[in-house]
Parts: C-alpha cells; structure tokens; sequence
C-alpha cells in the first residue's frame, strides 16, 4: 500500500533537510552554520519548497522577517520572532562573510541596521546548488571556493566605493558604511565644525558598523571623560577648544533627538567633563526637524544641515554655550 500523502509530505521536508544540511557541511561551514535554523534559512533563501528540485532554486530578495514565513509556510517550522537576531547571527550573518549570500544588493547604500535590510543568494553560489545531486555536483564544488574567493575581494572593493568619506577639520580623514545618518554626519563634520567649532577637535564619531571608527581616547582622558565600551554615545563628539565647550551632537534621520531624557543621559555620562557641556540635535532639513519638535529639550541647540549657517536655541539666553547645570567646574 503507498505510503499516505502527509507521510511523503513529511518525508520529503526531511530529505530536504539533510540534503541541505549535507551541502552545507560539504562548503565547510562550521555546526553553528549547518544546524536546522542555518538550513531552513538556506532554503527560504533559495526558494525552495520540499517537493522542489535543486535545479529548480532560485534567488528571490528576502529579509529576515520573510525568511522565518517562507520556512513556517514551506516546512511547517515556527519560530517565534525573538528568534529574528538568531536567524541572523547564527545563519545569515556568516553566509554573507563567505561571500554566499548578498546583502541589500538592490541598494547598497541601504544602512546596516535598516528594516528594510534584504539579501540574495549570489550568482555562482545559485549555479552551484542548482547542481546539487547532479553528476556535475561534484566538479562545481570543487571549483566554486576559488570563485567565492574572487567574490568576497569584489563585494569588499565595492564596499569600500560605497563608503562616505569625511575630512577632519585637521585635515585626515575618515571613511563611514553608505546610508542612514551617516551623510547628515559629514555635514555636520565638514559644515557644522568650520562654522561653529572652528579649529575644534573631533574626539569621537560613530558609525551603524563600527561604533568607534574614530575616538580620541586620550583627548577625552584629558577632558577628564572616561567612557565604557557600553555606553550609549552621542553620534559626534567635538572639543571646541578655544571656549573650552564639549559638544555632544545627535544626528537625527528617523530617531534620537536629544529630547529631556537624553539630555540628562548624556549630562550623567559626561558628568566628570572638565569643558562645559552644549546639546546639539542636527537634522538634515527642516521638515525632518518638524516631526521632532515637540520633543527638544530646552537648554539645548538645533543644527540644519541645508542651512548651514544658523543655529535654533531652544531658550537660548546665550547663543551655542553650556547652560549653568552643564557647565565646566
């Protein structure tokens, strides 16, 4: 009698599973990289339903969210989604370090931390699978690491073009992933310091890829500021040396405008500052700025980058300085 069609149903699902499990181990991908999650998530990303041929593998555009209803659609697997950060720490993340997997290849100036971050299988990795229990199987695996190679040295030189460069009042410069609020920052580096911290010192900026891609440690050190690699900064730090001013500045595109709360964060966190502490929230426009208003703290100043020559004081009995509760001891 033949086997019932939920049986081979569910046979099929599992084969698929240790198919891809199998293909998984054969590119050296470590047992983090090849457990349930890191398959399920494979053939979410190549489209592929458990009565589906490998031939038959495709290379849709898919974020996280996407991945975990294709698996709870195709496979019946539910994972909850809390399980998002795991998806992407313990699958994702290493097949586009490996150069399997693209990430926002439909705009790479997307940022990082976006929601609308999405990734694609690439071109010879999707030939590859496509061979998979084939007789060429074999030969394309043998030959695929050496394209993969030539991939990761590529998506690294475009990245790399993609990158922001930003030039430090002292001339050096520094370089920021493409996207968010990233632009807004080398506004404010190049047009906002010459303007109203001339001859400032950039202590420290922060970028949605490396938190500390530039920090004067001993600058703050000598401010009397010490930092935990935990604490919640501010996107732009500039000593404006000759008054003697910290200035803590947000760079604001979708959130964190120095309202009441952050304010007080900031004053607790640079509470030993020998330089008086200013509060800058900087927006790109002034209709990014509307939606914000109502949440700026007083005694705290607003920078726009289109024009770039004027300052908004919130209660500002003085113009950009620290207030009596932020002032140099």
């Amino acid at each position: 009698m033949p086997p019932s069609k939920p049986r081979r149903a569910e046979a099929s699902k599992k084969r698929k599973l240790v198919e891809t499990t199998e293909i998984l181990a054969a590119l050296q991908f470590g047992p983090k990289q090849r457990n349930e999650i890191a398959a399920y998530s494979l053939l979410a990303l190549l489209d592929l339903r458990p009565e589906s041929s490998w031939a038959e593998a495709q290379a849709p555009l898919r974020g996280i969210t996407p991945i975990i209803d294709f698996i709870a659609s195709a496979y019946g697997v539910r994972y909850a989604p809390n399980t998002r950060e795991t998806i992407r720490d313990e699958a994702v993340k290493f097949f586009v370090q490996t150069g399997m997997l693209l990430r926002n290849p439909d705009d790479p100036h997307r940022p990082t931390n976006s929601g609308k971050t999405v990734y694609q299988i690439e071109p010879s990795a999707l030939a590859l699978f496509r061979t998979f229990g084939k007789p060429g199987w074999p030969s394309a695996l043998k030959h695929y690491p050496a394209s993969r190679e030539g991939l990761k040295h590529e998506i690294a030189r475009k990245r790399n073009l993609a990158r922001v460069p930003v030039r430090l009042p002292d001339g050096s410069q520094v370089t920021l992933s493409p996207g968010g609020q990233n632009p807004l920052i080398k506004a404010i580096i190049e047009l906002f310091c010459p303007a109203f911290a001339p001859g400032g010192i950039v202590i420290y900026i922060g970028d949605t890829e490396n938190k500390f891609v530039h920090l004067e440690t001993d600058s703050l050190k000598s401010l009397g500021v010490t930092l935990d690699s935990a604490a919640k900064m501010p996107d732009v730090i500039v000593h404006y040396v000759e008054k003697n001013w910290l200035l803590l500045i947000e760079a604001v595109t979708s959130a964190g405008p120095v309202d009441g709360k952050r304010r007080k964060e900031l004053k607790e966190l640079f509470g030993g500052c020998r330089a008086g502490l200013v509060f800058v929230t900087a927006f790109e426009t002034r209709r990014a700025m509307q939606s914000f208003l109502s949440q700026i703290a007083w005694e705290s100043e607003v920078w726009i980058a289109e024009d770039p020559d004027h300052m908004i004081h919130f209660n500002g009995e003085r113009f950009l300085g620290p207030y009596p509760d932020a002032a140099a001891e």
